[in-house]
């Protein structure tokens, strides 16, 4: 989806010249002529910026500031002004106005101020709706991602199945988030105060088995690869649940547990028991309208965790995305998202393993190449930008081999 510039100038000459840059520049221009054509769409649903001329007949650039501000403080508006008008531009900073351009401005500084305007603007709405999801209390729709039909069905399956008691069989493919719905289950469900313990299946004896119920005690007790569980362990679980106040069972497997049965594998008394509440995931290849979604909510995760600026996802890396079928899910996903933030190739898997320190070295590297792109080669700014020492900057340069001349245009 493009973002939105409400533009607004009497000029039409004008008004046309900036509509066709942003147009070029990928955006989508919204033109009017007036205040008055422009204001039901300034409010606080708006999820693009403002760009308003100061002089205008009848209701003016100031006229407008004041009202966006009075629909939404965090509304950002550029304001346009002409050759003497820049102080009372510098005056309208003041009054909240996010920034101003003389006219006729450069494409590439309208563009910049616009791309730092939008950013913005994308910060305040995403912090407003991890708030509305917080203050909703609904652990489904805060930890489950995805816009599809799929996606919005396995929210409202949690939410049912969280208020039972009952044991509850979670399955799903490899990496697609079995224990991130069973936290969720436990979240939204009345023992949401007791203890979450997660066990492996896989080789868990009676004593261990016994230990993880009493820790998990009046809580839920998640046990990942069920069908991995040893024959003694499968019976000495099914006797647990037999107990009242007993941990309330959780379990996981991406195997088939039917051919399990079938095969003397797996306790059958044990599996119809933990199969009375069944609670199946989707595979991303059924749901490939969640990826972009999903992508980059990944993206901002791991651009926070690694300390880095989150990058932009292009409409035709998320399309490029979905063609994908994804064998790991959200596991592959969240870490093609993490490649994608530190810069390096989407094949990385594929190439020489590379110790931490060398692949630290590739990010650092790609970020000063990426300040002095954006400040055209000028080293003083890029090092602001990055918020480093002009020393300590030059210092990396030179460990880099890296020439700010070569950036400049």
């Amino acid at each position: 989806m493009k973002k939105q510039v409400l533009l607004v100038d009497d000029d039409r000459a004008v008004r046309d010249a900036v509509a066709q840059t942003l147009e070029l520049a990928g955006l989508e221009p919204i033109a009017f002529s007036s205040f008055v054509a422009a204001k039901n769409l300034i409010n606080a649903n708006f999820e693009g910026v403002i760009l308003s001329d100061i002089r205008m007949p009848g209701r003016d650039g100031f006229f407008l500031l004041d009202y966006a501000k009075t629909q939404d403080p965090d509304l950002p508006v550029v304001l346009l002004t002409g050759e003497g008008d820049v102080p009372m531009a510098v005056s309208a900073i003041g009054q909240g106005a996010y920034g101003f351009l003389e006219k006729p401005c450069a494409p590439k500084d309208l563009l910049a101020v616009l791309d730092r305007a939008m950013r913005t603007r994308d910060i305040v709405l995403e912090n407003r709706h991890l708030r509305a999801l917080v203050e909703t209390n609904d652990p489904a729709e805060r930890m489950l991602f995805g816009q599809s039909a799929l996606s919005e069905a396995l929210r409202t399956r949690v939410r049912r199945v969280c208020q039972l008691e009952t044991e509850v069989l979670i399955t799903g493919a490899l990496g697609a988030g079995i224990l991130k719905v069973a936290k969720v289950i436990h979240l939204s469900s009345s023992r949401s105060k007791s203890p979450f313990i997660k066990r492996a299946g896989s080789g868990m004896s009676r004593e261990q088995l016994k230990d993880a119920m009493m820790t998990a005690k009046n809580g839920s007790l998640f046990i990942d690869e069920i069908a991995l569980l040893p024959a003694d362990s499968q019976l000495a679980l099914l006797e647990h649940l037999e107990q009242k106040n007993s941990a309330r069972l959780l379990a996981g497997s991406t195997r088939d547990l039917v051919q399990a049965v079938d095969n003397g594998s797996f306790n059958g008394d044990l599996f119809y028991r933990i199969e009375v509440t069944p609670l199946r995931i989707p595979s991303l290849s059924e749901r490939p309208e969640d990826i972009p979604v999903l992508f980059r909510h990944y993206v901002a995760q791991a651009a926070k965790q690694a300390g880095l600026t989150q990058p932009e996802v292009s409409q035709e890396l998320t399309s490029s995305l979905m063609t994908r079928d994804w064998p790991g899910n959200t596991r592959s996903l969240m870490s093609a998202a993490m490649r994608f933030v530190l810069g390096m190739p989407e094949n990385v898997t594929q190439e020489v393993e590379l110790g931490l320190s060398e692949q630290m070295a590739r990010v650092e590297r790609s970020l000063l190449i990426d300040a002095l792109g954006r400040h055209d080669g000028r080293a003083a700014e890029a090092a602001a930008g990055l918020q480093l020492p002009r020393k300590t900057f030059y210092d990396k340069l030179t460990r880099y081999g890296i020439r700010a001349e070569d950036f400049r245009r």
